[in-house]
């Protein structure tokens, strides 16, 4: 575990870097002392990490999730980003299942297309995968919306 958790106390070090520590301070309520206990590197803050709530403030505000990332990593996850917008999206059900079927549709439409020679190239593949992670997007952002009116 000293090896995990000194690569999360440096990806920790580098979310608090990229948002700055004063702007830090004030999106997560803690002082400086306090943020760098959290990636300090002595053995008497060796068991101290970010609190999850902490890391979400600070991972909105900066330009990479930082913390989010290397946990991805040590579990062997991949992450892609997806610029087109947040998680947020003020969508109800009927609107997913919508973008639903046509994003299944434009991944069936592509598959067609890349399997018509019996051969699937590197080139389609990607935009297979691409395809495929854009419906993964709509299935999470319909997740979302179910569980918001559930609650």
């Amino acid at each position: 575990m000293a090896g995990v958790g000194s690569y999360l106390k440096k990806h920790t070090e580098a979310l608090v870097k990229d948002v700055g520590i004063e702007p830090a301070c004030k999106l997560t309520g803690k002082s400086k002392a306090t943020l760098g206990r959290y990636y300090s590197e002595n053995e008497e803050h060796g068991d101290r990490f970010m609190p999850i709530d902490a890391v979400a403030a600070l991972e909105e505000a900066a330009g990479y999730p930082h913390v989010t990332s290397a946990l991805a990593e040590l579990k062997g996850i991949t992450l892609s980003y997806d610029d087109r917008r947040k998680n947020t999206s003020k969508g109800h059900v009927n609107s997913d299942v919508i973008a639903l079927s046509q994003r299944f549709a434009l991944l069936m439409a592509e598959y067609q297309q890349s399997i018509e020679d019996g051969i699937i190239t590197v080139n389609e593949a990607k935009r297979l995968l691409k395809e495929t992670v854009q419906l993964q997007q709509v299935l999470i952002d319909m997740k979302l919306h179910l569980e918001h009116e559930t609650n």
